[in-house]
């Protein structure tokens, strides 16, 4: 079945939200991972990789004031978000967009960067060991590559919530996960060797713990509302009836128990970075 116009352009809104909301609600914790580069010397090309709405973007302008960020994606309404909010930073000289598909034979010219960063965007390549030897190619001798991973959608419920079925969200989870082996295979992976052998050298690996805890504030629970969302997208067809019905509730904003009215909410997950450098 196509999707119709209508529902691909609400999807590419909804992307665009929960992106914005992620970047909003985790400024702080991304903000920690690109202060723990191993960068000692004054950057001026920057290669953001899978940069969707350009939360990556922005914290790497922030972090290296001399530098010039080329963000590449292969969505247009992504890439044009990530204008606005470059340019509502006062930062719209300092940013190139490039749309591009990732897994295309070729890649567009890119220029030789210093730094290259890809956050949560190597495990939906088709064959992320081919982008990780292109990326070797293309940095500057010296330069960096810095990958983030997430753990999967954050937490946001109790363990012990909705009353009327506890422990759904970690069900949802198992589903997800069934789900994503099979169609998203590389995420997960041990990015570590997979930077070992394309060439790098694993200069730095850096976990950061992400636990927000209640009351949620306004951008948590939109946050929340759009994450799970997503998670029943992947999720639905695994559920029982009595799960599917309690999520549908969470998801109802017009409905008492809408996530959108809990006080309970937090965020819980865990990103990851290696920082590998091309000899």
């Amino acid at each position: 079945m196509s999707h119709s116009p209508h529902h691909s352009h609400e999807h590419d809104r909804d992307q665009v939200e929960i992106l914005d909301l992620d970047a909003e609600v985790l400024a702080g914790h991304l903000a920690s991972l690109t202060d723990r580069l191993p960068v000692t010397t004054a950057l001026r090309r920057i290669v953001d990789l899978g940069a969707g709405t350009g939360a990556g973007t922005l914290a790497l302008l922030r972090r290296f004031p001399g530098a010039e960020v080329t963000a590449v994606d292969v969505s247009a309404p992504h890439l044009h978000r990530l204008r606005e909010k470059a340019a509502e930073a006062g930062a719209a000289d300092r940013v190139r967009v490039v749309r591009a598909d990732l897994d295309a034979d070729r890649w567009p010219d890119l220029g030789t960067p210093e730094l290259v960063w890809a956050s949560a965007s190597l495990h939906h390549m088709a064959d992320p060991a081919a982008a990780l030897r292109r990326v070797h190619r293309l940095l500057a001798p010296g330069g960096l590559l810095a990958v983030v991973e997430l753990a999967g959608f954050p937490r946001f419920l109790p363990a012990d919530a909705p009353a009327e079925a506890p422990g759904l969200e970690e069900r949802c989870h198992a589903a997800l996960d069934r789900h994503h082996a099979e169609h998203v295979p590389h995420r997960g992976d041990d990015w570590g060797a997979a930077l070992t052998a394309a060439g790098f050298t694993v200069e730095a690996e850096h976990t950061v713990t992400v636990d927000i805890g209640p009351p949620p504030t306004d951008a948590v629970a939109r946050y929340a509302l759009g994450s799970l969302r997503r998670l029943r997208e992947g999720a639905a067809s695994a559920l029982t009836p009595t799960d599917l019905a309690a999520l549908d509730r969470l998801l109802d904003t017009g409905s008492p128990q809408s996530v959108l009215r809990r006080t309970d909410l937090g965020v819980r997950t865990e990103r990851t970075l290696w920082a590998a450098r091309r000899p």
